[in-house]
């Protein structure tokens, strides 16, 4: 696992599929986690936060993006190590708590060979294990981080993917709705692929200097720009 800081206040934890990103609350208060990573990291992701100087009681919040296991892997047991409250999409949270399964993505054909691939990469990881949810997000829902934090829901990946909009800083943490791999591009493997392009776009209208997503570098500086571009050319049909 390698440790990337983004900002002054955001550093981004990346594993060999997605990565998860670690915010210091502006306010001293604490720190929050947005996604988990694969099974198995914790003790990678617990002794990167002792490098930055953050001990595990200190982590108050655990948002996953949505339920995928490069996202929602490590969660249980982080939520475990550090007592922080988790917190995710409505949707997605009876997958993130182990009570039913995932619905899987609806591919198009150019994605089959890629999933393939993926699916034997991750042949030899563990299923992520259930993981309480203490608060089911929807749309509009504000966190506080020291600063606001706006919860947006943007289905299509899966039906409980959200997004968070730091409104002062402008930041914005994408999930998998949007990857930066190798540019700016709708993401792979989505349950509604119209509905995905939508989110997209709606992403894309937000005022953002900084991009940070599931997967591919983040976008430091004009991001919003990026991702206007990105998005006009990929209309909703």
């Amino acid at each position: 696992m390698e440790t990337v800081q983004v900002t002054p206040h955001i550093w981004m934890f990346t594993f060999t599929a997605g990565q998860a990103y670690a915010v210091r609350m502006r306010d001293g208060a604490g720190w929050a986690l947005v996604d988990a990573g694969l099974p198995g990291n914790e003790q990678r992701i617990l002794d990167a936060l002792a490098d930055l100087g953050a001990r595990p009681e200190e982590v108050k919040d655990i948002v996953l993006t949505h339920f995928h296991l490069d996202h929602s892997g490590s969660a249980a047991a982080l939520a475990a190590a550090t007592g922080a409250r988790v917190l995710a999409g409505a949707p997605d949270a009876p997958v993130i708590r182990g009570e039913v399964p995932g619905p899987p993505p609806v591919l198009e054909d150019w994605e089959v060979p890629l999933w393939d691939s993926v699916q034997a990469g991750l042949g030899d990881v563990p299923p992520a294990a259930p993981c309480r949810v203490d608060r089911e997000l929807a749309d509009g829902d504000v966190l506080d981080w020291g600063e606001e934090v706006r919860v947006l829901a943007v289905p299509g990946h899966t039906d409980g993917s959200v997004a968070l909009h730091l409104t002062s800083s402008g930041v914005l943490f994408t999930g998998d709705t949007i990857a930066n791999h190798p540019h700016v591009i709708l993401g792979v493997f989505n349950t509604d692929r119209r509905q995905a392009l939508a989110s997209f776009h709606r992403q894309a209208e937000l005022d953002v200097q900084t991009a940070c997503f599931g997967h591919g570098a983040p976008i430091v500086g004009g991001a919003g720009e990026a991702l206007r571009e990105a998005a006009a050319g990929q209309p909703v049909a």
